[in-house]
């Protein structure tokens, strides 16, 4: 909140014509304070509360030895303004408590008006004051949590007793969840080898956060998409599309968006109207299982979509494509009858996360965080997910009840930096039904609140990206190979002619081969673009020369393969089992490297 405070001899002003749609309506459009604390006030988008402001302007009257306050809505001082909503509903609530003490008037918000005032003029008649108006210290207060680590026998130990030997990636992760902090000291790997692959780059002419997908990475991360869209409707999940922005004053909305932690970005209509920019695919998704009439019958139901989805995250926060604030999240919302349903929903959707984690190769750490009634009736349950895993997880009990969801999972992943991040995720809602008037029909033809599962079975698609490279990274560091997923290097078979003289037969030959395939054909030695394919992470490559002709080839293969000579026939078997249940898309650069720009 800023707030521009003039201590005047008067302040006159007169309200002429409604500046916005939902302007305060009015019966007088004059008004008239003499020897005032005028206070230009400003609420922001971030602010949440009005304590500290209040408590900022009772010391600026003290000083000035007033009892008459004048609150003045004045959204020219700040330029990421809260919407008009919260913005009556903070400056109500200065009034009403300025009002047990002082005399109080406010002017009418959303109008344009017209004023005169006259200033003192000594050293204390005009300040300016920006002040943090969040509920952060109160959520604290009311909600507290206590860190166990749960083992596959069932054993749940406090965090700070458990002997993390052979379990230090689980302990950097309980150390950075309960103490850590999310702001970025120094640049983690996956930034140089996303730049240096040419995958994907920051975007000057864009808010930061918002990135450029280059060819090489956007296939990767289009494959990414198609697999876990591929995932959720195998598991019965309807795929749907819906808006991208939403009414800040939507009556359904409104609530929701003020208790989700997520920042908006705020963008206003060509009528006055403000809007936002999804945090998630739930806004229309709620909003398309409340019209929808469902009986028990129907449940459990699951909506899908791929989202393009955005929020405004603190600039020291945002890293490369670990934290972004424009990013795709496969999001997917599963009404259920009940808490049984819910319950086996929720290990469904689980295990789909663990095959999730197994075919991008991530081996991370999951963290389980409970309402402690919610875990102390379903310890069994919990369990059961922990010996899935196979390994220790790491639990956080909340005392209480705050945000929607009584239980929720995540795989989250340690990077080159000592910072954690969360990829697949389910989460059980037990506030959102009634919050947005969700039912369904039960045996009984009666309406009834369902339980909701929020599920991203891969998590975001970019951070997706970002494991991959985090985890590449690391192995590099202790002296390994760095590779891709053979179904994801964006070329999956180099093939380099010993001269000019070949290439026309590697083309010929590509052809052939069931799989990305591209040539080197351009002017350096074979050893020079072996060198390159290297640091490319191809994972086969071929040397094409006069032997070659007879239709026998030696690889070299970037992952284990015992087959040292193989003919044509023999490499797409090899590849066909590579590829075996995953999706496939062309080479997304010419075939030719002589023909590629470099995109860096």
């Amino acid at each position: 909140m800023k707030i521009l405070f003039i201590h005047a001899d008067f302040i006159e002003y007169e309200a002429k014509e409604k500046a916005i749609e939902s302007a305060e309506e009015i019966q007088n459009k004059k008004d008239r304070m003499e020897e005032a604390l005028v206070a230009f006030i400003s609420v922001e988008e971030d602010d949440e509360w009005h304590e500290k402001a209040v408590e900022e302007i009772k010391n600026v009257a003290s000083m000035l030895n007033t009892k008459n306050i004048m609150l003045y809505p004045y959204a020219h001082l700040s330029s990421n303004l809260a919407s008009p909503e919260k913005a009556v509903e903070i400056l109500k609530a200065i009034e009403e408590e300025l009002g047990n003490e002082y005399n109080v008037k406010r002017a009418p918000f959303g109008w344009y008006k017209a004023f005169k005032i006259s200033c003192k003029g000594h050293p204390l008649a005009e300040l300016s004051r920006q002040i943090e108006c969040k509920k952060e210290e109160e959520v604290k207060e009311e909600v507290k949590s206590e860190w166990y680590i749960l083992t596959p026998d069932g054993e749940l130990i406090e965090a700070e007793k458990f002997d993390f030997t052979g379990h230090e990636e689980l302990k950097k992760f309980y150390e950075y969840e309960a103490f850590g902090s999310r702001k970025a000291e120094e640049e983690p790997a996956h930034i140089r080898l996303m730049i240096e692959h040419e995958l994907v780059d920051y975007e000057p002419g864009s808010d930061y956060g918002n990135m450029r997908w280059y060819p090489k990475g956007y296939l990767i991360k289009r494959l990414l998409e198609e697999k876990v869209e591929e995932m959720c409707l195998d598991l019965g999940a309807m795929e749907v599309e819906t808006p991208i922005m939403y009414d800040v004053n939507h009556p359904a909305l409104s609530k929701y968006i003020k208790k989700f932690p997520a920042r908006q970005y705020r963008v206003k209509t060509d009528k006055g109207k403000e809007m936002f920019l999804r945090f998630a695919a739930c806004f229309g998704q709620y909003l398309m299982a409340r019209e929808m009439i469902m009986s028990y019958k129907n449940l459990p139901l699951r909506l899908f979509e791929l989202a393009k989805s955005f929020r405004k995250e603190q600039h020291g926060e945002v890293t490369g494509i670990k934290r972004l604030r424009a990013f795709t999240m496969p999001d997917m919302h599963t009404i259920c009858r009940d808490e049984k349903q819910a319950l086996e929903e929720f290990k469904k959707q689980f295990l789909l996360s663990l095959e999730w984690a197994k075919i991008i190769e991530i081996d991370g750490e999951i963290a389980i965080r409970f309402v402690r009634e919610f875990f102390e009736k379903n310890k069994k349950f919990a369990i059961e997910l922990v010996k899935a895993w196979g390994k220790p997880v790491l639990i956080e009990m909340w005392d209480k009840r705050y945000f929607y969801f009584v239980m929720k999972f995540e795989i989250n992943m340690n990077d080159s930096v000592g910072k954690a991040f969360a990829l697949s995720t389910v989460q059980i809602d037990v506030e959102n039904p009634k919050s947005f008037d969700i039912t369904y029909i039960d045996e009984n033809n009666e309406k009834k609140y369902p339980y909701l599962l929020h599920a991203s079975i891969s998590g975001g698609i970019d951070r997706c990206v970002c494991a991959l490279l985090e985890k590449e990274a690391m192995k590099m560091r202790q002296g390994k190979k760095g590779s891709f997923p053979f179904w994801l290097a964006p070329t999956q078979v180099r093939l380099i002619p010993v001269s000019d003289e070949y290439v026309e037969e590697c083309i010929e030959l590509a052809s052939k081969i069931k799989a990305r395939v591209d040539i080197d054909d351009r002017d350096g030695s074979v050893s020079k673009k072996i060198r390159e394919a290297e640091r490319e992470w191809i994972p086969i490559i071929i040397v094409y020369g006069e032997k070659e002709r007879e239709g026998i080839f030696k690889p070299r293969y970037r992952f284990e393969c015992s087959e040292n000579e193989v003919t044509i026939e023999k490499l797409n078997e090899i590849i066909a089992e590579r590829m075996a249940g995953f999706p496939f898309r062309k080479l997304p650069m010419p075939i030719l490297l002589s023909k590629r720009p470099k995109f860096k």
